[in-house]
């Protein structure tokens, strides 16, 4: 089965990201480039989490309105959210009302701060979880891993809500600890050089053996 698209351009990308216009954009510039910034790795936690029995297609159109309803997702912000804080969110037509996923988000932002006086870093944490690349499966034909798993059964364990493995899979796809670019597609190697040169948050005796 071919995975990729030729786009006006003539280069091959994922065949996902010409299901939309604004999908080649994210596709070319931000999905699978490795990101270590705490507040983008929290931001797409959820947003993922958002994500869950919608598309992201949905959620990326609405994702400027999510930034600016949750203080661009400000973690110690987000933490001081009260039930005045969750009226609001639920009145706000620009973002998903979903009061559950709302008061996750909340609760989430309270576990990472949790997190970052354990552990030091939030982004330290996640990418112990970046997988063995000779390990994993053909770019694209899973949609959770053994480390997905693993980070998702860990994250629930110190109380977040709303990461099951899918959701947490995803996340490691578009935040760069995979690179799921298919074979042919014009950014994979882009991705792939990015990674060779990235630094690790919290440095090798960080990282996470594999599952």
């Amino acid at each position: 089965m071919n995975m990729t698209t030729e786009f006006p351009d003539g280069k091959s990308r994922c065949r996902w990201c010409g299901a939309a216009p604004e999908f080649l954009d994210y596709h070319d510039t931000e999905w699978g480039f490795p990101v270590s910034d705490e507040r983008r790795l929290f931001e797409k936690l959820s947003l993922e989490s958002f994500q869950s029995g919608l598309s992201w297609r949905t959620i990326l159109a609405k994702r400027d309105n999510f930034r600016a309803a949750f203080h661009n997702f400000e973690i110690d912000r987000i933490a001081c959210f009260t039930s005045h804080d969750i009226n609001r969110l639920l009145k706000d037509v620009g973002i998903v009302r979903h009061r559950g996923k709302i008061e996750a988000v909340i609760n989430n932002a309270q576990r990472a701060q949790e997190l970052v006086k354990r552990e030091g870093s939030l982004a330290a944490f996640l990418w112990r979880y970046e997988p063995d690349p000779k390990q994993l499966a053909k770019p694209q034909t899973a949609s959770t891993s053994a480390e997905s798993i693993a980070l998702s059964k860990d994250l629930k364990k110190l109380g977040w809500k709303f990461v099951g493995p899918t959701t947490v899979y995803a996340f490691m796809q578009a935040m760069g600890l995979i690179n799921d670019h298919v074979e042919d597609c014009v950014i994979r190697t882009k991705v792939e050089l990015a990674r060779k040169g990235f630094k690790r948050p919290g440095g090798d005796k960080l990282r996470r053996a594999t599952p």
